[in-house]
C-alpha cells in the first residue's frame, strides 16, 4: 500500500483518534491547529491536559493520539490562510482531508468538501460533529453524547444513578467510522477514480450500537431491559460480577450447557435446581442465583474461582487493572510506543488488529507550530515569504 498524505484540522480526540489510526498504517499525517487568539493558550486544547510530560504544551493527555504526526499552525479565518491551505493539497497531493469542527464554520474556513475539490478533485473528505450537517451549531463532546444516546441510561447500577463510561466510548467509535469510511472510499476511488465525502455523526454512530435495546422497544419490552442493570447480563443468567475473598471475577455464562458445567463445579452444586436448568427459569430466579452464586464465590480466592473455571470451560475472567492489563501476555508484546525527546521510553495502547508493516514505534507529538515552516516550504513558498505571513498572524512558526 502506498503511502498516503492526510491533512488534519483536528482536536480534542474524536478525529485525532482516527488520523492516529493512519499514522499507524505508515500514512504521512499532517494535523492543522489555529493560529493564537485572544490571548488564548495555542492551538489544541488537550495539548495542556494532564500532567506536563517535556515541556508547556505536551501534556500528558495529548500524547498517545498525536504520535506519529506533523503539525502546522494556520488561521483559516483570514482569506491568505485559506489560500495557504488550498496550495498545500495540491502541492503536497493530499489525499484524505479531515476535521472535526462545526459543520457551519465549514464554508467559512474554506473547509468544505466543494471547495477543496478544487485543490485535488481526488480529495476525500471526513468531518466527526455531534449530529452530522443537519445540526451545524451542535458541539459534540462524548459525555454529552453518552447522554443524549441513551449509553447512560444503559450504564451503571439499577438502583443508581445514570453513569458515564470509563472510557470515551463514543469519541473513539467516531474516529473508527472515519477509518472505516476512508479505507472504503479508497477502495472505491481505486474503481471509480472519484474523491469522496464522509459526514460522520456522533450521535448516529453510537446509536448503531444500541442494537441489543432499541429494536426491543417494537417488540413491547419491560422497562427494565432498556435500562441500567449494573454489572449482570439483562438476557444470559448467571453473567454477572462476583466478590472473591480477595476482589471480583467476571462470569460469563451463555447457554445451559455452560450452566451445567458451572453447577458440576462441586462448590457451586448448591445453587442448581430444577427451575435454574434452563436460561428462561433462571431469568425468572435471577436475583436468587446472584444471591447463592455470590455467597459462595466470597468464600474462595479469585486465583481459586478461577482454577475451577478454567478447568470447567467456563468463560471467565479477572477484573484487572490498567496496570495489569499493561502487562497481560497477550498485549504484552503489542503495545504500540513512542520516545519523549531526552529519550524515555512511553508504552500506549495496542493497535486495534496487527498488520504487517505498521508502524508501532512513533515519533513523539510535535510542538505547535513545528513544522509550518517545513511545510509551506514543501508547498513552494520562500523563507521571506513564510516570514512574512508569521509576522502577519497568518501562520505560526516554532520560534527558534
Amino acid at each position: 500500500m502506498r503511502q498516503r498524505t492526510v491533512l488534519s484540522l483536528e482536536q480534542a480526540l474524536s478525529m485525532p483518534y482516527a488520523t492516529l489510526r493512519f499514522a499507524q498504517l505508515g500514512w504521512r499525517v499532517i494535523r492543522i491547529e489555529a493560529t493564537p487568539q485572544g490571548g488564548r493558550l495555542p492551538g489544541d486544547p488537550n495539548r495542556y491536559i494532564g500532567t506536563q510530560v517535556v515541556d508547556d504544551d505536551r501534556n500528558s493527555y495529548f500524547v498517545a493520539p498525536n504520535v506519529g504526526k506533523e503539525t502546522i499552525a494556520l488561521d483559516l479565518k483570514d482569506p491568505r490562510g485559506r489560500e495557504l491551505l488550498l496550495r498545500i493539497i495540491k502541492e503536497l497531493d493530499v489525499d484524505i482531508f479531515c476535521c472535526n469542527t462545526l459543520p457551519g464554520r465549514y464554508e467559512n474556513l474554506g473547509i468544505d468538501y466543494q471547495t477543496l475539490k478544487t485543490a485535488n478533485p481526488k480529495i476525500i473528505w471526513a468531518g466527526i460533529s455531534a449530529m452530522g450537517p443537519a445540526y451545524p451549531n451542535v458541539p459534540g463532546y462524548d459525555p454529552a453524547l453518552q447522554a443524549m444516546s441513551g449509553f447512560m441510561e444503559l450504564t451503571g447500577h439499577e438502583d443508581g444513578q445514570p453513569t458515564l463510561s470509563g472510557i470515551p466510548l463514543i469519541d473513539l467509535k467516531a474516529g473508527d467510522e472515519v477509518y472505516a469510511g476512508v479505507c472504503l472510499a479508497l477502495a472505491e476511488q481505486a474503481e471509480t477514480g472519484e474523491g469522496s465525502e464522509i459526514n460522520v455523526s456522533m450521535l448516529q454512530a453510537a446509536a448503531s450500537w444500541l442494537i441489543t435495546t432499541l429494536p426491543l422497544v417494537d417488540f413491547g419490552c419491560d422497562d427494565s431491559e432498556i435500562t441500567r442493570c449494573g454489572n449482570e447480563h439483562r438476557k444470559f443468567i448467571p453473567t454477572n460480577a462476583y466478590p472473591t475473598k480477595n476482589g471480583f471475577i467476571y462470569v460469563a455464562i451463555g447457554n445451559d450447557i455452560q450452566w451445567q458445567r458451572f453447577t458440576s463445579i462441586e462448590k457451586f452444586k448448591p445453587v442448581a435446581n430444577d427451575a435454574r436448568e434452563t436460561n428462561k427459569g433462571r431469568q425468572a430466579e435471577r436475583q436468587g442465583c446472584y444471591h447463592d452464586i455470590s455467597a459462595i464465590s466470597a468464600r474462595y480466592s479469585t486465583t481459586e474461582l478461577a482454577a475451577d473455571f478454567t478447568a470447567a470451560t467456563i468463560p471467565h475472567a479477572v477484573i484487572n487493572d490498567i496496570r495489569q492489563v499493561r502487562v497481560l501476555e497477550a498485549l504484552n508484546d503489542k503495545l504500540t510506543s513512542t520516545q519523549t525527546p531526552d529519550g524515555k521510553l512511553i508504552h500506549m495502547q495496542p493497535m486495534a488488529v496487527d498488520r504487517d508493516r505498521a508502524c508501532t514505534e512513533l515519533s513523539f507529538p510535535a510542538k505547535y507550530g513545528q513544522h509550518t515552516r517545513q511545510i509551506l516550504a514543501e508547498a513552494g513558498l520562500g523563507e521571506r515569504e513564510i516570514g512574512q505571513l508569521a509576522e502577519l498572524g497568518v501562520i505560526s512558526v516554532l520560534s527558534a
